[in-house]
Order: structure tokens, then sequence, then C-alpha cells
């Protein structure tokens, strides 16, 4: 296991100190190098953080564990699922999957959804613990908004492309270098700790519009870590902003010619596409959305195809939501799906051992986490 600098000064992982005092930690994170390219609770969703609200049923709280006896690693399968939701209860824990997660750990967790969406969520639970299966800066916007909590990632490896575009460093030097244009900074909330701890505001793709509408008139907006939202909302809204050059490595994957190829073998289908697609495909598009508004567009539309331009993992929530219609992955040049590598480093082995061994940990430093918060909150005013 390799150890990880998170925010401004270096927060680390409590796994990654045990290494370093061993001697074999290496130093990545902001700028780091991607190394390598009972029974089943029943399925619940809820709206995204851009359209806040929603009940949750309280998780009933056993005895707490400390020290669980030794037990013999699981086989496979129902095994497997039986010991997690075991280790769960004794944990007192709560297991967040992201809709770009696989199959085998949407149905196993207690929230399937966006990210921002998911860490609000986990703090109206009283678990003690909040397994994150998702990226990096997913798990550390759920120890911002979680400050109490243990949250635990089942590979501390599930990094971010578009996080990783941005590092807090160098947003932090830039800004620096350009005072003079007084940046009011808008941070999509794929970003790292240390990068929301240096906005003013925080976004997602469902609310974006609405809080770049709501920037100060006087102020320059630099909008970061996406080119591909930051271009689409100003199109939308027609306020110029300056836009960091980052983007997702999965979603621009996707172009003109793959989306209009299926679309010749689906002429009655829809687009769906997210705005972190480039803007040749977002133009072949029927509706530009983020990924909670997908289910909505899709379950109202009286359409039955959809051609869902955006990672895989979001088909099976779709399916599961909306049965009677058909959901089409969109295909890049070089695949018929479009998978991220990172969030998919997550398994159901590795929810286990998370779960077992309650690492690797996701700690921040309190004046970063207190920061980052901030423009979280300023968000939830802003779309209120």
């Amino acid at each position: 296991m390799c150890s990880r600098r998170t925010g401004l000064t270096g927060a680390r992982t409590a796994l990654e100190r045990n290494h370093n005092q061993q001697g074999n930690a290496s130093a990545i994170g902001l700028d780091r190098q991607h190394a390598r390219s009972d029974t089943i609770p029943s399925f619940k969703s809820f709206p995204s953080f851009e359209h806040p609200g929603g009940g949750i049923r309280p998780v009933t709280k056993p005895p707490f564990r400390a020290n669980l006896p030794d037990r013999p690693m699981p086989i496979a399968g129902v095994d497997l699922v039986e010991e997690i939701l075991e280790l769960k209860r004794e944990r007192n824990a709560v297991i967040l999957a992201h809709n770009y997660q696989v199959r085998e750990i949407q149905e196993l967790a207690d929230f399937v959804g966006d990210s921002l969406g998911l860490s609000f969520k986990a703090a109206e639970t009283d678990a003690d613990v909040i397994a994150f299966c998702g990226v990096h800066f997913m798990a550390e916007t759920a120890k911002i908004v979680n400050a109490r909590k243990k949250v635990v990632l089942p590979d501390l490896d599930a990094g971010c492309s578009l996080s990783e575009s941005c590092p807090a460093e160098r947003l932090e030097a830039h800004l620096a270098e350009h005072a003079e244009k007084n940046y009011y900074v808008v941070a999509y909330i794929n970003c790292s700790a240390g990068v929301k701890a240096l906005s003013d505001v925080i976004c997602t793709s469902g609310n974006a519009m609405r809080i770049v509408q709501a920037a100060p008139a006087d102020r320059n907006i630099l909008f970061v870590p996406d080119q591909n939202l930051g271009a689409w909302v100003m199109e939308k809204t027609g306020r110029k902003m300056d836009v960091w050059k980052g983007n997702c490595y999965v979603h621009v994957e996707f172009t003109r010619a793959s989306i209009d190829r299926i679309k010749a073998e689906y002429p009655d289908a829809k687009v769906v596409a997210h705005p972190e697609c480039t803007y040749a495909v977002r133009m072949l598009a029927d509706e530009v959305c983020s990924t909670e508004r997908m289910i909505g567009y899709c379950k109202n539309s009286p359409a039955r195809e959809f051609i869902i331009v955006t990672e895989s993992g979001m088909l099976h929530r779709l399916r599961r939501e909306a049965p009677e219609k058909v959901f089409i992955p969109g295909p890049t040049e070089t695949c018929a799906c479009a998978d991220c590598r990172f969030m998919k480093m997550n398994t159901l082995d590795k929810l286990y051992d998370c779960l077992l061994n309650l690492e690797p940990e996701i700690v921040l430093p309190e004046d970063i986490r207190a920061r980052a918060e901030k423009p979280i909150r300023r968000m939830l005013q802003l779309s209120a």
C-alpha cells in the first residue's frame, strides 16, 4: 500500500502512517502518477443534492465491537455478501456506492447515488463508519461533512483523472499569480479536499448553472477542474468564466463518430449525455444532464430506448429504476461501453477487507476539512 497526501498540508491515512514507519511508503496524492491504468438490503435511491431532501431509515445501532474475533476469509458469492453484511452490523457502518460502481456493490449498498448526495445521506444516519465505494475525492467529501465518523475506502488507489488534473498546489499558485483578477472560484465537486479549501463555492453537475448564476456580478469566475462542464455552463448561462483545463478521461473518450454510429443502429433512441462530455458529443444529445437527472428524464420520457453517454455503471441503476425501458451503452472508439478503471478498482473482497480492518482510512487535517466544508455549505445556501 502506498501513502497518499491529501489537502494542502499533506494529510495521510492511518494505514499509510504504519507503512511509513516500516520505511516502504512512497509519496503520492496531489502529485500522484497513477501506478495502474440476514438478506441483501433492498435498493434505496434518493434525490441528488441538486434537489436536497428525502428521508432515510436510521441504522439500528448494535453494540460496537472494537476487537472482532478472527474469522476465515469467506468464499466468493453468497458467503462473502453475508460476511460483509455481518461486518456492517458489527461495525455499525453504512455502505455507500456511487452510480458508477459494479452491480454487486450497488446491490449491497445502503444507498446508491452521486458523491455529494451520498455524503449527506450518511450524515443523517447514526452509523459510526462510512464505507464509501467510489473514488478518493468522494471519500474525502464524506469525511468533510462527517467529521466525527470514520471513513474508509476499499481501494486507496481508486483515484480520479479529473480531480488529479487540478492539484491544490497548482491552483494555489495560479491564484497567487493572477491575484489581480480577484477570482471567485467555483469548484466542481470532483476535486480534492485541498482544492475545495481554496474555493468560494462548490457545485455539482446538477446545480452548476444555478451556482454560477448566483456568483457575484463584479467578480471574475475561475471554474475548476472540468473544462467541458465549465464550457457547458457558459453555454447555458452566458456567464463568461476562466476554465481550468481538466477533464474526465472516460467522458472525453466518447466521440461524435462513435455516438453517430450507435444512433444509426438505434434511430428511435434518445441520446442522454453527461455534461463532462465534449461539445461535439453534447451537440448530438437529446438531453445533457447529471446522473441523477438522467433517471427522472428517462422515467418521464415517452421514449422506450435511450443511449446513455456516461460511465457504464449508470446503466445498472437505470435498469433497476426503470425496468420497462431499454438502456444502450454509449460506445467509445475502442469499446462498446465506457468503464472507469478507477471506479472498478473497488470489489466485494476489498469492501470486506476495509470493513474488517477499518482501513484504508481517510484522515484530513481539521483546518483543511473545516475550510473545505464552508464552500459546500455555501452551495447549499445558494441551492435552497
